[in-house]
């Protein structure tokens, strides 16, 4: 791989692409690069290997945490969820009789479906997460409650009776569709209850393609249609354990009668994907993607008891942090690879691929380099002011269903109600629990720490026995360089659980910044002893050793993290830092683009690509590297002086002039405290080359 390749700007493209007459988007929930291309190799699923060949195939970045209805509410709206206010599984029912699945009114932003209306176009929607009520869309809405029968599932209305008929039970699927998914069922006992888990799964998704293909059948005048699946998902987590290589909790008896049916689950989807695909029609510009991965190997989780209460959170942890993107068809490259985009990417890319603009308050960008000619990028502010019809649910529907919770229980207060009873009291406490825990990762996965602190500490002082509200609490304190209230969350988490490993990490990372030295020294070669043979804890560890400046171990560590988790950008940027520091500008350069061919949009990768070639003498792609650093992550401080030193030297006064005014505007919002982040930063770059430093 060349430097060049990701040297070339990011934001901004000049270009002529005709848009497509049509869209299909699909949605495997949980698909896997590494089931398929398996199958692949057997010569099986024939449908989406010629789509693949045709087209262009990229890993999917996931975002946190891993919650389906999070995540496709993104994927449909371009923006991450604090934003759309989509944050569970669950909500409140506002009418104050318990809980709801999370509903198309509380969505606070416009889905995809919505901006196509609002620009006359036809647009369905089929299944899509958090769809329901259906909304007044320009053509089909048929919402993820259709299959268990619930009012106001369609729009338009008319079809609500004759699409009633396409709703299939776990009784209706053969058995002979069973058999051949699992091929001993006859030896099973009656009272074995998996066969119905899968009938029951394999009948969801028969009702989703019964209506996909009589929407795509019966309006055949559409813009883009959007299909959702769940299927590999919900059948992964009874089925997956099954697989081989052999779980530990497994008996090889289980293993030999339901080894077979996740990838016989995949193939059924290439069966129905192939009847999409002709549905549409030749010259239909395809998108199939999925959410996130599911782990079918060695990082499999063992999950034998499961508090309810935690079961969203364990369930995740199958989830991989990458799944499956194809783009195919009219407008589109063939047989070509392209690094991760992220699921907020592609909104943005059916945009532009229907010829709309996109608008600047969404957080993905169009996936050009997967386009075959040339496109120009047209920018408006936003979406969301754009006056006219929408196919938006009327404003007085629209609500936060814990303000309309809250706003009853000051009914209940004044006397107006009665009172909740005590089980659904702990219900909806439970789901604000999680919601607000969800809403703070959101903060926290996308470097907005200072957001998501006050809900932890809420968390963590509500709950203190829950080591994830302290540990991520500690975590979010760190990052902004608050290393005495880390170290006491730490502590204070540590008196009741002597032992945790998150936590201890934690503190010892806090004592080395905190400069005490010899006790972070200590406590981390006592934990390096005890987690011998802990690879999954190793970039930690990496960690720890890089704040002591322990380079050589850092490496280690971070080699040994790679082994485990080869997918992982971040280990790749952390092997840079290690280079960096070390003066190993090559091997920085090496690793940073490892990260950015793993996932492009990886700002810490392109700022120490710009470190490592500006020491390297390298000027012109420096300032490229560092820029696009900064449009990924606009207060990477460190990145706008370098450009202020190096467009200075190299005569380019007006760049420098923005950047140093940039440089300036962050200090005052960080009280004049941002200093270099490393070594081998800016300053120390400008006196190696005899030219003053930019403060």
């Amino acid at each position: 791989m060349t430097a060049d390749v990701f040297l070339l700007p990011i934001r901004f493209f000049q270009m002529t692409l005709p848009p497509t007459n049509r869209l299909l988007i699909i949605g495997w929930d949980a698909a896997d690069w590494i089931i398929i291309d398996r199958l692949f190799a057997q010569g099986k699923m024939p449908n989406l290997r010629r789509l693949v060949e045709a087209g262009v195939r990229a890993d999917l970045a996931t975002l946190d945490p891993k919650l389906s209805p999070m995540l496709w509410s993104s994927i449909a709206t371009g923006k991450t969820a604090d934003k759309h206010g989509i944050l569970n599984f669950v909500e409140p029912n506002p009418t104050g009789d318990g809980l709801r699945v999370s509903s198309s009114t509380t969505r606070r932003t416009k889905a995809l479906w919505n901006i196509l209306t609002q620009s006359n176009m036809k647009i369905n929607a089929v299944s899509w997460y958090a769809s329901h009520p259906a909304e007044p869309i320009s053509g089909t809405c048929v919402t993820n409650l259709f299959q268990d029968g619930a009012p106001s599932s369609v729009h338009p209305e008319s079809l609500a009776a004759p699409l009633a008929p396409l709703r299939v039970e776990a009784r209706d699927i053969p058995r002979a569709q069973l058999k051949s998914m699992i091929p001993r069922l006859h030896e099973l006992k009656p009272s074995d209850d998996r066969p119905n888990k899968l009938a029951t799964q394999l009948a969801r998704m028969s009702s989703v393609h019964g209506v996909a293909m009589s929407v795509l059948r019966d309006a055949p005048e559409w813009n883009c249609t959007m299909v959702f699946y769940e299927t590999i998902d919900t059948i992964g987590h009874h089925f997956m354990e099954y697989l081989p290589p052999k779980m530990s909790h497994i008996s090889k008896h289980d293993m030999n009668l339901f080894g077979e049916v996740m990838p016989k689950v995949y193939e059924h989807h290439d069966k129905c994907l192939g009847e999409l695909l002709d549905a549409a029609g030749a010259g239909t510009t395809v998108m199939l993607l999925s959410d996130h991965g599911f782990h079918s190997g060695d990082q499999r989780p063992t999950i034998t008891q499961i508090d309810p209460n935690d079961r969203a959170a364990l369930e995740a942890s199958w989830h991989r942090p990458f799944g499956v993107l194809v783009l195919s068809g009219p407008g589109i490259k063939k047989g070509e690879k392209i690094a991760p985009p992220t699921l907020l990417d592609i909104t943005p890319t059916a945009l532009a691929l229907l010829g709309l603009p996109i608008a600047a308050d969404m957080d993905g960008r169009v996936l050009a380099e997967a386009f075959a000619k040339p496109y120009t990028l047209e920018t408006i502010e936003s979406w969301e002011t754009r006056p006219g019809d929408a196919g938006l649910h009327p404003d007085e529907l629209r609500n936060n269903p814990f303000e309309s919770h809250d706003a009853l229980n000051q009914l209940i207060d004044l006397g107006y109600m009665p009172a909740l009873g005590d089980d659904l009291k702990a219900q909806l406490a439970l789901v604000r629990r999680e919601t607000n825990f969800n809403l703070a990762v959101v903060y926290m996965s996308t470097r907005r720490p200072l957001l998501a602190i006050p809900l932890f500490t809420a968390l963590a002082q509500q709950y203190p026995a829950e080591s994830r509200f302290a540990v991520n609490l500690g975590n979010c304190q760190i990052g902004i360089g608050e290393f005495a209230a880390c170290e006491q969350t730490a502590s204070e988490f540590l008196k009741q659980h002597p032992t945790h490993v998150e936590a201890r990490l934690l503190r010892i990372g806090a004592l080395a910044k905190l400069l005490r030295t010899e006790e972070s020294v200590s406590q981390l070669a006592q934990l390096e002893r005890e987690l011998r043979g802990r690879n999954d804890l190793a970039f930690a560890l990496g960690d720890l050793h890089a704040i002591l400046q322990q380079w050589s171990d850092a490496s280690r560590c971070y080699k040994q993290a790679q082994v485990h988790d080869p997918q992982n950008p971040r280990v790749q940027v952390a092997l840079a830092r290690t280079c960096v520091a070390t003066a190993k500008w090559d091997d920085a350069i090496e690793h940073c683009l490892n990260a950015v061919e793993l996932k492009q949009h990886t700002p810490e990768a392109h700022d120490y690509l710009g470190v490592a070639l500006a020491w390297a003498g390298d000027a012109p792609h420096a300032i490229q590297s560092f820029e696009n650093a900064i449009a990924m992550q606009p207060g990477l401080i460190d990145a706008h002086r370098f450009i202020v030193l190096l467009a200075a030297r190299g005569g380019d006064t007006a760049r420098a002039d923005i950047h140093r005014h940039r440089v300036r505007q962050l200090l005052l919002a960080n009280h004049g405290k941002a200093i270099e982040s490393f070594a081998w930063g800016p300053n120390a770059w400008a006196t190696s080359v005899g030219i003053p430093p930019v403060d």
